[in-house]
């Protein structure tokens, strides 16, 4: 059990750092008093499943965060069939590489867009930012109405709070790497 109470503090001190929040601040967000938050960062006390829900609920984080498993020093990510995300018309596949990671705030996808595929992407929250790589192709990218051009092997880094649609204007399937980085609470 020990063991257990240790990854928890690491895991809650990792968060917290990463914020750049102070036990005060971690205290009013979840409702859990500073002397049990820094008992806990310390392992010298072992959270109710309660008290868990509070501070992963409070920080806004899954609670599974606590009980993830130790990252290797590396990841590979590959395109994996069974993930991708398509369009209703299957004209635009999203394969996830890196599922979003609370700690770092951020995730990426590989996508493809067949010739001529128009895509609207849903808002997303304020302070959300979007990298594009543009792989190869050509890909029209119409960011809150104004529209840019991208040609193979150019990047874009956009607000993606406001309305961005991407076509492929190309008769020609294009492929990009989309990096979404949210905002820190």
């Amino acid at each position: 059990m020990e063991q257990v109470s240790l990854k928890i503090g690491e895991r809650l001190k990792e968060i917290r750092n990463t914020r750049q929040l102070t036990l005060d601040d971690v205290s009013e967000l979840t409702g859990v008093s500073k002397p049990m938050l820094g008992q806990i960062e310390r392992g010298q006390s072992s959270p109710t499943i309660n008290i868990l829900w509070k501070i992963s609920t409070g920080l806004k984080i899954p609670l599974s965060f606590f009980c993830k498993q130790e990252e290797a020093e590396y990841t590979v990510a590959g395109l994996e069939k069974k993930n991708v995300i398509t369009e209703e018309d299957g004209g635009m596949r999203a394969y996830p590489l890196f599922p979003f990671d609370p700690v770092r705030n951020v995730e990426v996808f590989y996508i493809e867009f067949d010739a001529g595929v128009r895509h609207a992407s849903l808002l997303h929250v304020t302070g959300v930012e979007e990298y594009i790589f543009l792989v190869h192709g050509v890909l029209k990218i119409v960011i809150g109405g104004k529209e840019v051009l991208l040609q193979e092997k150019q990047s874009i880094r956009f607000g993606a709070d406001i309305s961005h649609v991407y076509h492929n204007v190309s008769d020609k399937a294009c492929a990009v790497y989309n990096v979404i980085f949210y905002a820190n609470k």
